[in-house]
């Protein structure tokens, strides 16, 4: 059997889990790829989600061989058979745990981007990975999660050796693997798409976790859709990731900037707080890789609003997304092609935030019909007047908010965050009007 990606891996895994619905889980990805799969169990599971960062601490003058493990917050095991065997001196084994532990450190601080670990004493670890070949890692992960005060630890994967279970049992309380074949070189052959993951992927599926546990649940794990798609737009393909809250009646289209990506940081922390709000959210490239090297495909406005037409086509067309009110959020760039494809005759947008827009790359605002929101910084010279400009050429009802201390990409503490906010409040107040006038 093949996983299509680690998404279907995780819900198939996620479904063989489901057991453990009614004790307390922690979900424990292991960075990067495990993490996505690690997702869809959490979110099944309606159970915290968090990363278990380990190193193998590797014999001095054989690295392969593992003498112990360290993970975060100090936690080191140690095995004593191998520490003896070899005649280990502390000296050593004090240096290649610093090495290590520098190692655990740094990825910690990139993945975790300041939030704490989740506690695990007295709870049961469920340590999720997107397969196993030889299992050192995962050996040493679930040792680190017991030495964290896991009660059980329970390790779980989409596909591993045949002899998965005994090589583990040492470690882990129960290994739960969906597929063992018999023939088994590398986990990339049992997945379709294989693509590495991201540091940024991991933290964004974090922060979302985190965001679903915030919310009533439905009663049903798949009542929200979240899924990754594949649209073609102006004869090129391009990606997205499509979250559509249980019961939502609206759905906001996000169009990012220059050099950025579906998988911008800043767009997710404002998705998250939309679909807190149940607001639909689709963010997608504009652009191909290749197109996003040529700046003449950068700064082509009347592209990217072409293909951001497209895609509400797209999204008119899809059974799930057919009724929703569509909004459109834009960022530099991505804020004029927003202006833009709203000014087309019939467009069937009702409303537009722009945050940090470039609205004077975007031709015919006199002709945009949905209620516009302009976010700008306060520091943000240049692009302030150029919204100030576009304020009085918009015949629609249209604002412009000031975001005070924010700089252009509003890095400031708590700057993102006010845009965000403001954006739920308009998009809330704009697309729930539409709907009830429809």
């Amino acid at each position: 059997m093949a996983f299509a990606n680690r998404v279907d891996a995780g819900r198939g895994l996620a479904a063989a889990l489901e057991r453990f619905a009614d004790e307390d889980v922690v979900v424990l990805g292991l960075p990067r790829g495990g993490v996505p799969v690690a997702f869809e169990v959490a979110k099944t599971l309606h159970a915290p989600l968090d990363v278990l960062v380990v190193r193998k601490l590797g014999v001095p003058f054989q690295p392969e061989l593992a003498m112990g493990a360290v993970g975060e917050s100090g936690v080191e095991v140690l095995n004593d058979r191998v520490l003896g065997d070899m005649q280990i001196s502390e000296e050593e084994i004090a240096a290649v745990e610093q090495r290590e532990r520098e190692v655990v450190d740094r990825r910690v601080g990139r993945l975790r981007a300041g939030r704490p670990p989740v506690p695990l004493e007295g709870r049961t670890a469920l340590v999720v990975d997107d397969g196993i070949a030889t299992g050192s890692t995962a050996r040493a992960a679930c040792q680190v999660a017991r030495a964290k005060g896991a009660r059980r630890v329970v390790l779980a994967v989409p596909v591993g050796p045949p002899d998965l279970a005994g090589r583990l049992a040492d470690s882990a309380d129960e290994v739960v693997c969906l597929e063992t074949p018999s023939v088994f070189f590398a986990i990339g052959e049992f997945y379709t798409d294989f693509a590495q993951t991201s540091d940024e992927q991991v933290t964004d599926l974090l922060a979302r976790a985190s965001a679903l546990l915030d919310r009533p649940q439905t009663g049903d794990p798949h009542g929200d859709l979240d899924q990754e798609v594949r649209l073609t737009v102006r004869h090129a393909g391009v990606s997205g990731h499509l979250t559509v809250p249980d019961g939502a009646r609206s759905l906001v289209i996000f169009a990012h900037g220059s050099g950025s990506s579906r998988h911008s940081p800043r767009n997710r922390q404002i998705a998250r707080v939309l679909n807190t709000a149940g607001l639909g959210t689709l963010l997608f490239d504009l652009l191909t890789p290749d197109e996003e090297r040529d700046g003449a495909h950068v700064f082509d406005v009347e592209l990217l609003a072409q293909r951001l037409r497209d895609v509400t086509g797209w999204v008119r067309a899809q059974p799930a997304t057919a009724a929703l009110a569509v909004g459109y959020f834009g960022a530099s760039t991505g804020a004029a092609a927003a202006l833009r494809a709203a000014a087309f005759p019939g467009s069937a947008v009702n409303a537009v935030v722009s945050r940090g827009g470039r609205p004077d790359l975007a031709a015919g605002l006199d002709q945009v019909r949905a209620p516009t929101l302009l976010i700008v910084g306060e520091h943000d010279e240049l692009v302030l007047g150029l919204n100030q400009q576009a304020l009085g050429q918009l015949r629609c009802e249209a604002r412009l908010t000031v975001v005070p201390g924010a700089t252009h990409l509003f890095e400031e503490p708590g700057a993102l965050q006010v845009v965000a906010e403001l954006a739920r409040d308009w998009f809330v107040t704009h697309l729930m009007a539409s709907r009830t006038a429809v």
